[in-house]
């Protein structure tokens, strides 16, 4: 039988084994070249560009996971962006044919998309970047946060296990900010939150100030216990 044709999902890289990218799972990462969005924070530039030729083709992935069957538990499709990738469909179901769990690294920015998605996944870290109305700010792209949230209530909807993150440069999200989003995930029924402290070096746009404290919740008495007063599951990373 002739396998689907997986030459739209275009693979920037591949972490053979990861404990910290799928809760509780031995798993591989694919990386998905390509990303709509240009983060202000990001440090991932390579991955990008959409018109940047694969590190691997599809036929080299599965000739990986294949050898590693039996021995992996999960594969972990991140980014880039994997919502951008019009293959990824049929590389995850793929993927669960050969006998692997399957967890997805997104922002939500094609909730469509991601809604045909949710019923082969089994695990899903996404990335609410700031409230609605500041997103433009940190993506470069306006009305950028409509579809993030509506996979948010989506994810909540399918029942699947999930942590939803966000990443902290304090120059683009204050205080107030990062309050006003954790009540509204709360909201949402949102219960189980990461916030990761963002490198002040090396991101995409240079301009940002760097030497900034980078574990200003942490060291701010009380601020954690603010946002775990809104959602218990509440870590710093």
């Amino acid at each position: 039988m002739r396998r689907a044709n997986l030459s739209p999902l275009s693979i920037g890289g591949i972490t053979p084994f990861s404990t910290i990218d799928f809760p509780d799972q031995l798993a591989a990462v694919l990386f998905c070249q390509g990303c709509p969005w240009r983060c202000r924070y990001c440090h991932n530039p390579h991955l990008l560009d959409h018109r940047v030729e694969p590190a691997l083709s599809w036929a080299e992935v599965e000739q990986f996971l294949q050898s590693r069957r039996n021995l992996l538990e999960a594969v972990v499709f991140s980014g880039g962006e994997p919502l951008f990738q019009p293959g990824l469909l049929t590389a995850v179901q793929r993927v669960r044919q050969l006998g692997f769990k399957v967890g997805l690294q997104t922002a939500g920015i094609n909730s469509r998309y991601f809604a045909k998605l949710l019923p082969d996944l089994d695990w899903v870290g996404i990335d609410i970047k700031a409230p609605l109305e500041d997103y433009a700010q940190i993506t470069g792209i306006s009305l950028s946060g409509k579809n993030p949230f509506q996979s948010i209530r989506l994810l909540l909807e399918a029942g699947i296990d999930y942590e939803v993150r966000t990443t902290v440069h304090p120059h683009l999200l204050t205080e107030p900010a990062l309050l006003k989003l954790a009540t509204t995930l709360a909201e949402l029924g949102v219960q189980h939150y990461a916030v990761q402290m963002c490198r002040t070096v090396g991101c995409l746009d240079d301009s940002l100030p760097t030497g900034l404290p980078s574990r200003w919740i942490v060291d701010k008495t009380g601020f954690l216990q603010s946002l775990q007063t809104l959602i218990p599951d509440t870590i710093v990373r």
